[in-house]
């Protein structure tokens, strides 16, 4: 298969909304990619529509319960902070990066979601000290290319703040421009996370948001300028997106504090779960319900009666109940007993001590960042709720406006361009957009 660039460049803005567009045709360099490619106005995300299925999705083009990363965070009740999905070996299929390697094409990926230990030439992956004992730039060494890494660290490290914004966006970019110029990679992936953390934090249409959004387009034409100055980019393909958009929020849920109460979950006298026959995993927006035993009948029906109670409630924040079979045929994990959805401005976490809502207040979220204004993770269907996809340069036809696509099409379009193929995926190429 004829490969249609010499070299993708695919950023990821996440949290990049198709409700950005009015602001986005605005800006410079944005405008640039607009007026000499094409662009899809609305793009159905996934479910749960959080970052490392949506990342996952975006290399594999497939559903979560296909390429196995289900959601951000692994089933760990109890833990604080639970482990990410961080590592390559999450993924059960194969991806856009393992294939530009069999094609021997040169990839590089910087802090691109589920890539830790991956097959990539340049890779610094997105993970992060989790342990009291770890060190975050061994963390990040032994996961990625350690060379590279040290070598970015030593260059721009001291532009970083911790894992705080805008800082590391701007390590993130100054280590994309060095990258390009000095390996000119056929594949780079690089996520920024400025937008959706300013969201978070700050609410959707907030003005710390809408100045993300300014910075996304400044470090948008400095990647354009550094293309132009390593004198590829001709020949090169520059693809713009987001994962997932957000929507503002102000009630947590905590369905385990009401599972604690019925003794489906246990503790011991410091509070710590011992242990537990149902759990209720956040995915943000949704959640996933597990057994423990998935063959307890009787915990499944006590489960059942407590949810058709909470959806009866009005007050509950809950929107809807789905089985496992009906969260698999959505593309979530079907080893669920339950999947539920929360109703506009409500969001679940996994605290079993406390009520079983809180209003969410400024001042809880500067106290504590489990608590947010904004968020995401909601089914694909919520109105207003799909992202963006934006491409221009070889390969791209010009000024082609497609009203809908899905980010399971966007692997298989990417590896289109490439020359490779994902095999037999969930998504499909968006022909549309490519000179074929």
């Amino acid at each position: 298969m004829k490969r249609l660039t010499d070299h993708l460049i695919v950023i990821s803005f996440d949290c990049l909304s198709a409700l950005d567009f009015p602001i986005l045709q605005t800006l410079p360099h944005f405008q640039t990619i607009l007026q000499q490619g094409s662009m899809v106005e609305r793009v159905e995300t996934i479910y749960p529509s959080v970052t490392y299925p949506c990342h996952a999705t975006i290399v594999t083009g497939n559903y979560p319960n296909k390429h196995g990363v289900i959601n951000n965070t692994l089933l760990q009740p109890g833990r604080t902070s639970p482990d990410w999905n961080w590592f390559r070996s999450a993924i059960k299929t194969t991806t856009l990066y393992d294939e530009a390697k069999k094609a021997n094409l040169t990839t590089a990926a910087l802090l691109w979601p589920v890539t830790g230990k991956a097959n990539i030439d340049y890779n610094l992956p997105e993970i992060f000290a989790n342990r009291p004992w770890q060190h975050q730039i061994l963390v990040s060494l032994f996961s990625g290319s350690p060379r590279y890494q040290w070598d970015l660290n030593q260059r721009f490290g001291s532009l970083r703040n911790g894992l705080n914004q805008p800082e590391l966006d701007h390590f993130v970019l100054e280590s994309t421009i060095h990258t390009i110029k000095t390996k000119k990679p056929n594949l780079l992936m690089v996520h920024f996370t400025d937008l959706d953390t300013q969201r978070h934090y700050h609410g959707f249409s907030s003005k710390e948001a809408t100045d993300a959004i300014h910075r996304h387009d400044e470090r948008l034409g400095r990647i354009l300028k550094a293309l132009q100055e390593s004198g590829i980019y001709e020949n090169s393909t520059v693809v713009i997106l987001g994962d997932h958009s957000a929507l503002d929020e102000s009630k947590a849920l905590h369905p385990n504090v009401l599972f604690q109460k019925r003794n489906l979950i246990t503790t011991y006298g410091s509070g710590k779960i011992n242990n537990w026959r149902a759990y209720c995993k956040s995915c943000d927006g949704s959640a996933y319900i597990y057994l423990k035993d998935k063959q307890d009948q009787a915990t499944f029906a006590e489960v059942k009666q407590l949810l058709d109670e909470l959806l009866m409630d009005p007050e509950s924040g809950i929107e809807t109940v789905l089985s496992g079979e009906q969260a698999a045929d959505m593309g979530a994990d079907g080893d669920c007993a339950f999947m539920l959805e929360a109703k506009q401005g409500y969001f679940f976490l996994e605290d079993h001590q406390g009520e079983y809502l809180k209003n969410i207040t400024a001042r809880d979220v500067a106290d504590n960042k489990k608590y947010t204004l904004a968020c995401h993770g909601y089914s694909p269907k919520k109105e207003n709720y799909q992202t963006i996809f934006m491409a221009a340069g070889k390969g791209i036809r010009q000024n082609v406006r497609l009203p809908f696509a899905r980010l399971i099409d966007e692997g298989p379009t990417f590896a289109r361009l490439l020359g490779v193929d994902l095999g037999d995926t969930d998504g499909k190429i968006i022909e549309e957009l490519l000179t074929l």
